[in-house]
């Protein structure tokens, strides 16, 4: 069907056309829709209707869906005004020739109701046999079964005689076929394949095609429903030679139709899937004589046309034959890829590629054969310029090398280093493209065929016998491409190399030490483009073989006794600290500790020298030779024998050296989430928890001088937390005792009781419950202390105990749950505001544990929630917004229904009502909040109750109190139901409009927002009716905005669409069959197939011609070399044509560039919704958090306080002190002249030229008189310039 909006090929034509600018001087002359329009209209038509009572009914089951596709036919409808005899008759003309196809029973013609509507000739045909066997069946009492069908098409099928019923009846007979059980074909078998072949017979050497191409698929369905013993008869083999015999007929929808048959045949028979199956169809190998036969038969030819589509056929079947035919077939393949014929070639490595791919079984490809067609294949490489053929044989070696790998893996590896130096050639071609393919297939086969068996090898040496030389041998090959010749490709060779070293490096390493030392070398080369690539491959070194391996390869050459301060490797630090794990932490220990000491005390020298520069380059080496560390501790393999040797340093550099701190922090944080994986491993370093603990105390505990920055300080403090899952319970009970005593000691600074407490905020949900009540004892009187730092500390200590999952922490709990009650309540007015934040999280842990009996202790924390939704802190706020909602869960877990629970919580609730102004819109926060999460557990009545309270508190002349209110309201027409708001509609719309002026002022857009939404959900027109006239202006802006956005969002939408890939359109389609019923067995098959076709014959126009590389220079070509067929080339040789460049840009059909720019913003009131709207609501009521706040609130407990540079830089902008000091100068400005107008010509820089910079406005019609004065005044001082210059060329040469 035709798109809309489009007209049919040669209907324009057709069309009347007005001159220019006279479109609309007159109404057109005929006017014959106007005229019956009016004459309907106007008066009552002398006719009789077409208005009736079985049209009536027609239109009132099409309306109701109980009838899919009916029609009546004309002839037997009647008026309207007739008696009950004619409604009778009326009722009796329902049964039309298309009954029998609108109420079709079977599943199987569903595809064909659709075609009722078309207005094809041959549709028309298959409906009307379709409703006719229909009828047919259902006079005799039949069940409409696919059996029956069958019976009733068949005897059809014998009686027609027009070409159409004919291929309308195959048509079905088709669709039926694949459904008719077994057995009854297979009794049928002798009569529906006499009357198949008998129209095939007919049918072949006819022009109409169509109900061949359908018989040879019905016949296609009969021969693979046959069992296995069918397949011994002549007759059944005769029947499917006949088939077979079509695959190379001249029409190519009968073509396909037969190979399709054949291929579902050998591939999808049913007892080819039973338990005793044979290994290949019966028909497998005639099937391939007849393919051999017909390539013979075909030879040399130059179209070849014969040779292609059999071997298209081939491409599928090759996989189905047994080992004997898929040898002769292959022979004759390789065979007919000497003719040196460009497509014949690309068909015959096709069906070598999908054989392969097939990945068939050793019944049908045996190893020995595959390496075989392997080995042949080498006779026919295509030339390195060869950009598609060459391609093609690459993936097509690839898959036949994995396939033998998977057959026997040692044959597969002797195979491969051949490959390696034929790929390694490729890397020399001037394509890109068949450079990245020779690389990708070079890292499959390492990842397919070497990998999943280089562990079974050992290690690998230069002198290894086979298969270990065959591995060596393929890195040779790759390990070449470093040399000059393939510097082009280098980036390539570089990939390579790095999988090399992924997949082999652990047990190839002897053999790549060499190549180690090139890399190195190559990336010394000046100017050496591929640094990154070089680095990823040493890295891929590391990671396989270590970091000894590499050094032993390629010395670090630095040891702190250095003449020169070039250090030519110390790049390899940064590799080394990037990619190093699983490495030995005893080398680290061995020879970069000694390393570091040395290079810093060569420091110090230079330090004390005086010599800065030498000295901070020695400094940032050993800073560097540190940072190896982290990478050492990443899954380690020796953790049990040399952490004992590493730790004493370790604690050492912790204690004692500032700059190395967060280093070796990181380091064993490393070590105790990456390292520890065994039981053994952990105890070992937790052993050392009575070394390492008090000395990350004691560094956390000093002031910042020595203790370092507040980030080390986090380090340090994560440190801790980390190795306290490690460490000793009774360990950690005993570091908290001290801890206590500490707290409790007047000798103890500020400075150290706050430290302390993070220390004991970490330890204490590792604690046993007997140190957690004396240490609650210890902080209990500091949560009523003047000190706000630590009261908010000891409320982070009791956090931390109440939401710890161990089980002491749970016991402690619930044994003192009344002593925190009370504790927390008295604690109440003496909270200060920055312990908010922790006091809320506590009581939130606390009440998840509470049961009914304590429902008085939840009643007396409901004022300072709600006072707490308007807190300062952030965290706060959030704290007391998810209190309130567990606080609601308690109440609802108390009982008895939920519904009940939630009136009486909001009883409690709405006591805030009456209190203060702050109060009151504290109070509205948290009723949205808890309105927006229980909604579904609230009465009618209640939230009626509750909106009525809310639109009398919007006469409030406190702003923050209707600021609440408005929240609330749109938080209402988010969730309430349409119907249930619209009763109280006007009392909303009444109080939004008894608005102060102030009000109105002061929350306008808060206003406009409520009001689009009311528009959205009500209309325009009640909307404007029930609010005061000073608001209409509003509404009718609100209108035009919400029509303006509709249309932009349609018109965005419309581009959408016409950016995708659209269908084509329907071509004028003939009388044959096939043209019309693009159907076949499988649609997806057949649209692929089409697709497939029209590449193909776009491939053909292409590439039907091949051309003959000559010989260099005077050189003659030699058509005797056996490397010929290399010269024969399906790309054109020459240079390359430059392609157009392609942009992103969207054209509009004018041609014009559609360029959006980045600050537009593009509106969108569907897309984004409740999300952009109600942004605002939802982050008062705690559900969303801030775009862009000046300090983002985080739920670690030490990232509390601000940290020095967070707070975001002003940034200058604007115009007298605010402007920009350092504004980058304007592009050209470097060629303005300081004297006089215009730009001067630099000596050593490229000339000036003038332009005019794209512009979207410069599209306005308007303004292109202004465009176009400024394109003639661009040319006429060029033109002036260029006057002047030629003058002062002629001067200076007289002169």
């Amino acid at each position: 069907m035709a798109r809309s909006g489009r007209l049919r090929s040669g209907a324009a034509g057709k069309l009347k056309r007005w001159r220019k600018g006279h479109s609309s001087d007159c109404n057109p002359e005929t006017r014959q829709h106007r005229l019956a329009a009016r004459s309907r209209f106007c008066s009552r038509p002398a006719e009789k209707s077409n208005l009736t009572v079985d049209a009536v009914k027609l239109h009132n089951e099409l309306q109701s869906g109980s009838l899919r596709v009916e029609r009546r036919s004309d002839s037997t409808q009647l008026p309207m005004e007739e008696d009950d005899a004619a409604e009778a008759a009326t009722e009796k003309s329902s049964g039309t020739f298309l009954s029998g196809l609108s109420d079709c029973t079977n599943i199987t013609f569903s595809k064909v109701q659709r075609f009722w509507e078309s207005n094809s000739a041959a549709h028309k045909e298959i409906c009307a046999v379709l409703a006719a066997v229909t009828e047919v069946i259902r006079s005799q009492g039949g069940k409409e079964s696919e059996t029956e069908y069958f019976a009733a098409l068949m005897t059809t099928l014998e009686a027609v005689e027009s070409p159409e019923s004919l291929a309308a009846v195959a048509y079905l007979l088709n669709l039926v076929l694949k459904r008719v059980p077994s057995p009854v074909l297979i009794k049928k078998f002798s009569d529906a394949s006499k009357a198949f072949m008998g129209i095939v017979s007919s049918q072949a050497c006819g022009s109409s095609t169509s109900a061949l191409r359908w018989i040879l698929s019905c016949l296609a369905t009969l021969l693979r429903k046959q069992d296995l013993a069918a397949w011994s008869y002549p007759v059944t083999l005769q029947v499917y030679h006949g088939l077979l015999s079509f695959c190379v007929h001249t029409k190519p929808k009968v073509r396909k139709a037969a190979q399709h048959g054949v291929c579902s045949v050998l591939r999808g028979s049913e007892f080819m899937f039973g338990d005793g199956a044979p290994e290949h169809h019966p028909a497998a190998p005639s099937t391939a004589k007849f393919c051999v036969q017909e390539i013979e038969k075909a030879g040399g030819t130059k179209e070849a046309t014969t040779t292609l589509h059999v071997l298209a056929l081939l491409r599928d079947l090759l996989p189905c034959f047994p080992a004997a035919v898929v040898k002769t077939c292959c022979e004759t393949l390789l065979r007919v890829m000497t003719l040196s014929h460009v497509l014949v070639t690309a068909c015959a490595m096709q069906a070598f590629h999908s054989l392969f791919s097939a990945q068939p079984s050793p019944a049908c490809l045996p190893a020995e054969l595959n390496a075989q067609i392997i080995t042949a294949l080498y006779d026919y490489v295509p030339s390195t310029s060869d950009l598609q053929p060459l391609q093609t044989w690459l993936t097509t070696m690839e898959r036949a090398h994995i396939n033998l790998g998977r057959l026997q893996k040692d044959l597969c590896w002797a195979h491969l280093p051949r490959l390696f130096s034929a790929a390694m050639n490729c890397f020399l071609s001037p394509h890109s493209q068949v450079v990245a393919v020779a690389a990708q297939t070079l890292e499959t086969l390492l990842s397919e065929c070497v990998a999943p068996h280089v562990e079974d090898l050992g290690t690998v040496s230069a002198s290894a016998p086979a298969p270990a030389a065959y591995l060596c041998k393929m890195f040779r090959s790759v390990e070449e491409g470093l040399t000059y010749r393939f510097h082009a490709a280098w980036d390539e060779v570089l990939r390579v190399l790095e999988v090399f070293f992924e997949t082999c490096g652990k047990q190839c390493h002897p053999i790549m030490r060499k190549c180690l030392r090139s890399l190195c070398d190559l990336r010394l080369s000046p100017h050496f483009p591929y640094t990154a690539e070089v680095d990823q491959a040493v890295g891929a070194a590391v990671s396989a073989m270590g970091p000894e391996v590499l050094l032993e390869a390629v010395p670090l050459e630095i040891d702190g006794k250095e003449e020169t301060l070039d250090f030519p490797r110390s790049w390899l630090l940064p590799v080394l600290r990037d990619y190093v794990q699983g490495a030995r932490l005893g080398f680290f220990t061995s020879y970069f500790l000694p390393l570091a000491a040395t290079l810093k005390s060569r420091a110090v020298e230079f330090t004390q020298a005086g010599k800065s520069v030498e000295a901070k380059i020695y400094d940032t080496l050993q800073w560097q030779v540190w940072t190896l560390l982290p990478g050492f501790c990443t899954h380690p393999t020796d953790v049990l024998g040399a952490f004992k040797g590493l730790a004493r340093t370790l604690g050492m550099a912790i204690s004692e050296r500032p700059d190395l701190r967060p280093t070796v922090c990181q380091a064993l944080r490393t070590l105790i989430h990456k390292g520890c994986e065994t039981d053994a491993e952990r105890a070992e370093v937790g052993r050392f928890a009575k070394n390492f603990l008090p000395i990350l105390f004691n560094v956390y505990s000093q002031a910042e001088e020595d203790g370092g920055s507040s980030a080390q300080r986090r380090s340090v403090l994560d440190t801790v937390r980390a190795y306290l899952t490690i460490t000793d319970p009774q360990m950690v009970c005993g570091f908290l005792q001290k801890a206590s005593e500490k707290l409790t000691s007047p000798e103890s600074s500020e400075f150290a009781r706050l430290s302390i407490l993070d220390l004991v905020v970490a330890m204490a949900p590792y604690a046993d419950e007997e140190s957690l009540s004396s240490l609650y004892r210890t902080i209990q009187p500091s949560l009523q202390s003047k000190e706000r730092s630590m009261q908010k500390k000891a409320y982070r200590v009791l956090e931390e105990v109440c939401a710890a999952p161990h089980a002491p922490c749970q016991a402690f709990i619930h044994s003192h749950l009344q002593e925190l009650q009370a504790a927390l309540l008295d604690s109440l007015k003496s909270a200060a505001s920055p312990a908010k934040r922790p006091r809320l999280k506590c009581l939130f842990h606390i009440v998840k544990q509470l049961a009914a009996e304590h429902e008085p202790f939840i009643t007396a924390l409901v004022p300072e929630v709600i006072l707490c939704t308007k807190e300062v802190s952030v965290g706060a706020r959030k704290n007391a917004f998810l209190l309130l909602v567990e606080m609601g869960h308690a109440f609802i877990r108390f009982g008895p229904t939920p519904q009940e629970a939630m009136q009486r919580f909001l009883l409690l609730v709405y006591a805030g009502l009456t209190g203060s102004v702050t109060m009151i819109s504290c109070t509205v926060l948290a009723l949205t909040r808890l309105f927006f999460e229980f909604k579904d557990h609230l009465e009618l009545s209640v939230v009626e109750q509750l909106l009525q309270n809310i639109c009398l508190l919007l006469a409030s002349r406190t702003r923050d109190v209707v600021k609440a209110a408005l929240g609330f309201l749109k938080v209402t027409l988010l969730l309430v139901d349409t119907k249930l708001l619209a009763k109280h509609v006007q009392t909303m719309l009444e109080a939004l409009g008894n608005l102060s002026d102030d009000m109105r002022r002061h929350f306008r857009m808060k206003l406009r927002n409520l009001f689009t939404r009311f528009i959205r959900k009500f209309g325009f027109e009640l909307v404007k009716g029930l609010l005061p006239a000073e608001y209409h202006k509003v509404l009718v802006n609100i209108r035009k905005a919400e029509a303006r956005s509709r249309k932009q969002r349609a018109l965005r939408q419309a581009a959408a669409e016409t950016d995708e890939e659209e269908a084509p359109l329907a071509q004028p389609r003939g009388e044959s069959m096939e043209e019309i019923l693009a159907d076949s067995e499988d649609e997806e098959e057949e649209k692929e197939e089409q697709q497939r076709s029209k590449e193909w014959r776009k491939q053909a126009r292409q590439k039907g011609q091949a051309w003959l590389k000559e010989g260099e220079g005077d050189e003659p070509l030699n058509f005797l070399d056996p490397n010929v067929s290399q010269r024969v080339l399906a790309t054109e040789p020459g240079p390359k044509r430059s392609r157009g460049v392609s942009h992103d840009f969207q054209m509009s059909e004018d041609g014009r560039l559609i360029i959006h720019e980045e600050e537009e913003e593009v509106d969108d009131d569907e897309a984004k919704g409740a999300d952009e709207d109600m942004a605002d609501v939802l982050q008062d009521v705690g559900l969303r958090s801030k775009k862009s706040q000046k300090r983002r609130f985080r739920e670690e407990p030490d990232d509390e306080e601000p940290e020095a540079g967070t707070y975001p830089q002003y940034r200058a902008g604007g115009s007298g002190i605010h402007r920009q000091l350092n504004k980058e100068p304007g592009f050209g400005a470097e060629y303005r002249s300081k004297k006089g107008k215009g730009d001067v010509k630099k000596k050593g820089q490229l000339d000036p030229y003038a332009y005019i910079p794209l512009n979207r406005s410069r599209l306005n019609r308007r303004k292109r008189a202004k465009m176009q004065g400024q394109f003639k005044g661009l040319m006429k001082g060029a033109q002036r310039g260029a006057k002047a210059g030629r003058r002062s060329r002629l001067k200076a040469q007289r002169s």
